[in-house]
């Protein structure tokens, strides 16, 4: 493993070679670089590949800087590398741009270290260096390979974070693309597809969340479209939200509360989403019971009766006309009566039990529900407007 060496820490070492040994090892740096780079051709083909087309010059010109600014290092100590350390970065950039990890610059680092080293022997023999400076001079060449590779560190990364949010960004703009719909805008979708490498999928499920303060987005398939700086952040599952995608969620998610919409086509996204935040919004009206992970499809009845407010209020005024005279509290008991009767079709001693009250008291609610009904309790479709408008009130009054 390398040293960690900072670049502001890395040059120490070599205040201990005297400053004659940069005039031993002045002349043997052009050959040096020939060398150099016959050795890390033949190991890193890829190289081989970049000195024989258009980088060719300015690699090379890279590598005579590295070396050249060790030599001056060695004469000089405090002499600035504002060049060399400029072309370190471009490196690392360069093996950003191409794609590749940093491994293989790392290496062709060392073995042009090693090829150093061995050269630096050959010259102890021909001036009788003791073996103690040669010790000096490989622990100084090694600190400095670890500067190079701090430095061109800075440039990959830097490259690589610059790739990575402009990713993010391609993928929150195909995000939203897909939840425009419909109709989908396909050719823009296809065009950020092609960007970003998505696949377009034929069903998805969205998932709304409360709050993304702590989430979790290293542990999300590579698939899932996340946007956690939205207002109303959400994310896109890719297919169906299987057992494997409900565990990914679960970990991504530890202390988020989320809703996950329904699975339909990929041009429905935008109503699933709105479905799944609608079910948030009735978790925090306590009429869908709090859960860190909310299914629609559990609630898909408590949605539908719920989906109109304004609309329920007219349905109740009309269908609960016949009790609009009476006291609040006697309304409301009438009220949960039916309800309960219209729901269970139990008797007196059952309803009792779910009403708390005697079954007298149920018998005597029932005869004057029946005298200001009449009929409509035994209509079907009378009773079925009962009963969901009944269902909806229930609802919208909550869990307490």
């Amino acid at each position: 493993m390398p040293r960690t060496t900072q670049p502001s820490d890395a040059g120490e070492p070599l205040g201990q070679l005297p400053q004659e040994f940069a005039a031993m090892i002045r002349p043997e740096l052009p050959s040096l670089v020939t060398e150099i780079g016959i050795e890390v051709t033949r190991a890193y083909p890829e190289y081989a590949r970049l000195l024989n087309g258009p980088y060719r010059q300015a690699l090379q010109y890279g590598v005579e800087q590295n070396i050249a600014a060790f030599a001056e290092r060695v004469a000089s100590p405090s002499a600035p590398t504002t060049l060399r350390d400029e072309v370190c970065r471009r490196f690392g950039r360069f093996e950003a741009y191409e794609g590749r990890s940093l491994e293989t610059l790392q290496g062709a680092y060392r073995l042009g270290a090693r090829v150093a080293l061995r050269r630096a022997k050959k010259v102890g023999r021909r001036y009788n260096l003791s073996p103690s400076l040669l010790l000096s001079f490989a622990d100084a060449l090694f600190a400095y390979v670890d500067e190079l590779e701090a430095l061109s560190r800075e440039g990959y990364l830097e490259v690589r974070a610059q790739a990575d949010a402009r990713s993010e960004l391609l993928r929150r703009r195909l995000l939203h693309l897909v939840l425009s719909g419909p109709p989908l805008p396909r050719t823009a979708i296809t065009e950020l597809c092609e960007q970003t490498g998505w696949t377009l999928p034929e069903l998805v499920t969205p998932v709304a969340l409360r709050s993304p303060a702590a989430l979790s987005p290293s542990v999300l398939d590579n698939d899932v479209l996340l946007d956690a700086a939205d207002p109303q952040p959400l994310l896109l599952v890719p297919g169906a939200v299987d057992g494997a995608r409900r565990r990914m969620l679960e970990a991504a998610l530890p202390a988020v509360r989320a809703a996950v919409g329904l699975t339909v086509p990929t041009a429905s996204a935008a109503d699933s989403l709105r479905w799944a935040r609608r079910v948030l919004e009735l978790i925090d009206a306590e009429a869908i019971e709090d859960r860190a992970l909310a299914f629609c499809a559990d609630h898909l009845v408590t949605l539908w009766l719920l989906a109109d407010p304004a609309l329920t209020e007219q349905i109740a005024e009309r269908e609960l006309a016949p009790l609009a005279e009476l006291t609040p509290t006697r309304r409301s008991r009438l009220v949960d009566t039916l309800r309960v009767w219209l729901e269970t079709r139990g008797t007196a001693a059952q309803m009792g039990r779910l009403l708390e009250v005697h079954p007298q008291t149920v018998r005597y609610r029932m005869r004057s529900l029946e005298h200001r009904f009449g009929g409509r309790l035994t209509d079907p479709e009378a009773r079925f407007a009962l009963e969901a408008v009944l269902r909806a009130l229930h609802l919208r009054g909550g869990r307490r």
